[in-house]
């Protein structure tokens, strides 16, 4: 198994209910607020949503980044010598 897209899951993801909230002004564009509250859209789950997917990416970036030489060192140790248990799967 090649390890390009390796990242443990270090945190366990958070919900509304586990923690605490905390009131922020934020300005979004207008149109994007008319058509989100149309539609029935919660302002703040969207951006709390939002904020947590850019977090999530950031830290996989970073993380990809951290542990590139690990990486690159065990992909290249599998391709010059295989998978250490290669030789006992069924399939």
């Amino acid at each position: 198994m090649r390890k390009d897209d390796a990242m443990p899951l270090l945190t366990k993801p958070r919900t509304a209910s586990s923690t605490p909230r905390r009131p922020t002004n934020v300005s979004l564009d207008r149109a994007l607020v008319e058509e989100a509250r149309a539609m029935g859209v919660n302002l703040s789950q969207a951006c709390e949503n939002g904020i947590a997917a850019q977090l999530a990416r950031l830290r996989r970036e970073r993380w990809l980044a951290e542990n590139a030489a690990a990486l690159e060192s065990s992909n290249a140790h599998v391709d010059e010598r295989g998978l250490p248990l290669a030789g006992y799967r069924q399939f």
